[in-house]
């Protein structure tokens, strides 16, 4: 006897879990209706501002064109209040169970000046760690660098990674500080900073063995 209402419990209790993961379903579908919603009528409004008005526009032009756009903040921002621009990223039941355990800081052992940045002996085969979030903006090969890396951080500078193989990203993805970027194809690391266009020092950015 106490066996079928264990067992009808049980049956129960799994009901349950199932009508709230199809209810939590729903209402998150129900909210990423809402938010596209609303980022299309934001993105309409300025198309259609930009289109009668030259003052807009050249206001449009200067700062996303003609200047480094941060493209990185923005998307920082809209995650911020909105959440994921893709659909169920944030949704733990929509997740694999997975989690992500690489979170490594920079090690080297030597460092030196090279062309626009800095060159960086390491391990054979290193890990790269990725040393601010933001959006992977360039993927491909660069003279002198081998196989490059470009992501435009938050914090507004531009860092390259070079000489990379095996590499754990694509372009347009947003990513993570202190998660895994690729492998190091030897034991040479390049790294280049650059905000604004311009080169800047990497002294300021790493610390020195």
């Amino acid at each position: 006897m106490d066996k079928d209402i264990n067992e009808i419990k049980r049956k129960l209790k799994m009901k349950n879990n199932s009508s709230n993961k199809t209810k939590n379903k729903t209402k998150y579908i129900k909210n990423f209706g809402y938010k596209l919603l609303i980022t299309g009528i934001l993105v309409l409004a300025v198309l259609i501002v930009t289109k009668n008005s030259d003052k807009f526009k050249a206001i449009i032009k200067q700062n996303v064109y003609d200047k480094n756009f941060s493209f990185a903040s923005v998307n920082k921002l809209y995650t911020k209040y909105l959440g994921s621009a893709l659909p169920f990223k944030d949704l733990k039941i929509f997740k694999d169970n997975v989690e992500t355990t690489f979170n490594e800081k920079l090690e080297y052992k030597e460092s030196s000046k090279y062309l626009e940045g800095v060159k960086l002996t390491v391990d054979k085969n290193y890990l790269v760690p990725i040393q601010e979030s933001g959006l992977v903006v360039f993927s491909g090969e660069k003279e002198g660098y081998g196989n490059i890396i470009i992501i435009q951080q938050v914090n507004g500078i531009d860092m390259w990674y070079g000489n990379l193989e095996n590499v754990n990203v694509k372009l347009y993805d947003y990513v993570e500080k202190g998660n895994l970027l690729g492998e190091v194809k030897d034991e040479t690391l390049y790294l280049v900073y650059q905000k604004d266009g311009k080169y800047i020092d990497y002294k300021e950015y790493i610390k020195e063995s």
